[in-house]
């Protein structure tokens, strides 16, 4: 076992008396200050180079994984994209085109005439352009029963065409017997369709002055 009185009777001048368990203490100690000097002068630029190089590792890491999940959301996004597609398209068929106005107005009037009504009123009004379509309104009255006039309503949202009621006021009239008793309904139906590229093209050039003035 070394004790310390060992090493103040070694003589620096001739390490080669020094016991073999000093020698060994001291290789050990001049060892490991050769490489803490080394890694002091020599590879803390290296400890430096890997530290970022981890760092920039952390970084791809990161970066691979938010543009994994901008992938994952890429896909559902274009799936959601496509299902909007379908859908719109098939309300778009659902719009009557400016041809067939004419023929959706006399649907409606015969959807009314099958249930055994009366048309008081049948009065198209002005179109209404909103956006990329054209509102058309239309003022009826018509009489009939409860029932008839119920399934009248149904009918009409069962059409083809997009077609729906509005403003709707039912009120009784009067008979000389309650099965005489008949009723009265007035409301406003409303049509949609869609502009054609000549109305669309009118419509740009007539938004194009606007957004000139407000400039």
């Amino acid at each position: 076992m070394i004790k310390l009185d060992d090493f103040k009777n070694l003589n620096p001048k001739n390490p080669g008396a020094w016991p073999w368990l000093v020698k060994l203490v001291v290789f050990i100690a001049l060892f490991a200050g050769v490489v803490a000097a080394g890694a002091l002068l020599d590879w803390q630029d290296q400890w430096e180079s890997l530290g970022k190089a981890r760092q920039e590792e952390e970084k791809l890491k990161e970066t691979f994984l938010a543009k994994k999940q901008q992938a994952i959301n890429l896909d559902l996004i274009r799936k959601q994209l496509t299902e909007t597609q379908e859908s719109f398209g098939a309300l778009l068929k659902q719009l009557p085109s400016k041809s067939e106005m004419d023929a959706l107005l006399t649907d409606i009037n015969q959807a009314g005439l099958g249930r055994g009504l009366q048309f008081e009123l049948f009065r198209p009004g002005g179109e209404k352009v909103v956006g990329s379509f054209a509102e058309q309104p239309i003022t009826i009255k018509v009489t009939g029963n409860y029932d008839d006039i119920g399934k009248f309503s149904s009918d009409i949202a069962m059409l083809p065409r997009i077609v729906t009621l509005h403003d709707v006021a039912i009120s009784p009239i009067g008979g000389k017997t309650p099965a005489e008793s008949r009723l009265s309904m007035d409301a406003t139906a409303k049509t949609f369709r869609y502009l054609d590229e000549e109305e669309m093209a009118a419509q740009k050039q007539a938004a194009a002055p606007a957004k000139g003035k407000k400039k």
